[in-house]
């Protein structure tokens, strides 16, 4: 069957660019700049499911997309996390948080309804995603 995004991710995320080992999504919210990382291997659900070189392949790439988060929107502290309780498959969340943010210190998971990006910017934003 091969690699398939989990439909879940098609409602509040836009595919953004192809990295070596994973598939990049803006999660759609001004709220936050926050890039999703999904590894492109079939059936990954939990870290374990990844090779020791796909692993360590998914911690440059969680670096890369947190550098490119910073770059996106002011951003104080990075929140990493794969979660997963909601979408098994395999995936990693780089969020960007500012004590301003309105759910400081709060996590940003689940809380509030999303505020989608308006078109020029969410297009300067893929622009910038996919440079990096």
């Amino acid at each position: 069957m091969g690699f398939v995004v989990a439909p879940a991710f098609e409602a509040g995320s836009i595919a953004a660019a192809e990295w070596p080992l994973c598939h990049v999504r803006l999660q759609d919210d001004v709220r936050f700049p926050w890039l999703i990382l999904i590894p492109r291997v079939e059936g990954a659900v939990e870290l374990e499911d990844l090779s020791v070189e796909q692993r360590a392949v998914l911690m440059e790439e969680t670096v890369r997309a947190g550098a490119l988060v910073r770059r996106l929107g002011p951003v104080e502290k990075l929140n990493v996390g794969a979660i997963g309780n909601v979408t098994a498959q395999l995936h990693v969340h780089v969020v960007g948080r500012r004590r301003d943010d309105g759910l400081w210190p709060d996590p940003v998971w689940g809380r509030g309804p999303a505020a989608p990006y308006a078109g020029e910017a969410r297009a300067w934003l893929l622009d910038v995603i996919r440079g990096g």
